[in-house]
């Protein structure tokens, strides 16, 4: 049998190898001077034009922004519910509650009529996740938030390089989450970077992350350690050399599915939209958890589920709403490889398994 095709596969080089070796032999492990420079050259890198703060993760970085941003207990934040539970897990572990609002059919991110819906007086924001790595419509939710007074948090988790007519993710909210995690597209091993609109969040940020202190000592309020490491950081900073070139392959991979794939529907692309495609995800109409079973049995090719469960039935927040592009979604995408090792012989396989398979009813 053919090997096999991996739904994702994070990309470590000796580059990485030997930085962390760098780092090592210095003795500086903890946040240091590596973590510093991260963040200068994370904003830089991706035109953010502002600020950022390394975390541990990207959950942690989602929920000290939250925090920084001032939501609280009693507070309401709009989030879709389709999507990975840490987008919902930030605003809860703040005390505030989140609102489940619908997506979109044709970007699978949040619906501003959903949203302007779900708005109540306790509505203090709205989250959207530029899922997939397709840009959330924020130019419609960012003039949704104006008009209610509502503050804009960014779950950029799968979106570093997207863009929505020239704005790069990560450049319009309160803030916006990246998260480094392993299968990302790029990693630092695990952590997350936090772009930040002005100096009061920023600060708010840096504090949290650091037990409260910005002296040693002089703790300033109640705090976490969410910081990341030089070594983490380290290997992020050779991964930004190399994500340009990552993210062209993707979209290059992403076309020639685009081009080839018979009996699903292809992730489309909004007008003015850059898509960076940390997964490639199609509609499978009948039986996706079928041919997703036929594909690994009868193919050796991966695939993945991204996100079978929506999050308003998840044990921690079960309520009643009708969501019903979420329902759908939720029974239809299946997630087809398209990371930057794939070989041209890969994408024929995945090709020829998803073509005959839908053909034949799999």
């Amino acid at each position: 049998m053919n090997d096999f095709i991996p739904p994702a596969k994070p990309i470590i080089g000796d580059e990485e190898r030997a930085a962390v070796d760098r780092v090592l032999r210095s003795g500086m492990l903890a946040q240091g001077p590596e973590v510093k420079a991260f963040e200068q050259e994370f904003s830089e890198h991706f035109g953010l034009g502002r600020a950022c703060v390394a975390v541990n993760s990207g959950t942690s970085g989602q929920h000290l922004g939250l925090l920084a941003s001032d939501v609280k207990a009693g507070d309401e934040v709009i989030v879709p519910s389709f999507t990975f539970a840490a987008t919902c897990n930030s605003v809860a572990l703040t005390g505030a509650t989140p609102v489940f609002a619908d997506i979109d059919a044709d970007d699978f991110c949040l619906s501003p009529a959903s949203v302007e819906a779900a708005i109540t007086e306790r509505t203090v924001g709205i989250m959207p996740v530029h899922l997939y790595g397709h840009p959330a419509k924020m130019d419609q939710l960012m003039a949704l938030a104006d008009r209610h007074g509502l503050q804009v948090f960014e779950d950029a988790a799968q979106a570093h390089g997207a863009s929505l007519n020239g704005t790069p993710v990560g450049a319009f909210g309160s803030f916006a989450m990246f998260s480094l995690y392993p299968t990302k597209n790029m990693t630092s091993g695990e952590g997350g970077m936090v772009s930040v609109a002005n100096d009061e969040i920023e600060r708010t940020m840096r504090l949290l992350r650091n037990q409260g202190m910005e002296r040693q000592y002089h703790n300033e309020l109640v705090g976490f350690n969410t910081r990341m490491t030089d070594i983490h950081a380290v290997i992020g900073r050779e991964q930004l050399k190399k994500v340009d070139g990552w993210t062209a392959k993707r979209q290059e991979n992403a076309a020639f599915l685009s081009a080839n794939l018979e009996g699903v529907v292809t992730p489309p692309v909004a007008p003015g939209a850059v898509h960076v495609y940390h997964q490639y995800t199609v509609r499978v109409a009948d039986d996706r958890d079928g041919l997703a079973a036929a594909l690994r049995e009868e193919y050796n090719v991966g695939s993945g589920m991204f996100y079978p469960v929506p999050n308003h039935e998840l044990a921690p927040f079960q309520v009643q709403v009708d969501l019903p592009q979420t329902a759908k979604a939720a029974a239809e995408c299946l997630s087809l490889p398209v990371h930057p090792s794939l070989t041209q012989g890969d994408l024929e396989r995945i090709v020829e398994a998803v073509n005959a398979l839908a053909k034949a009813g799999a």
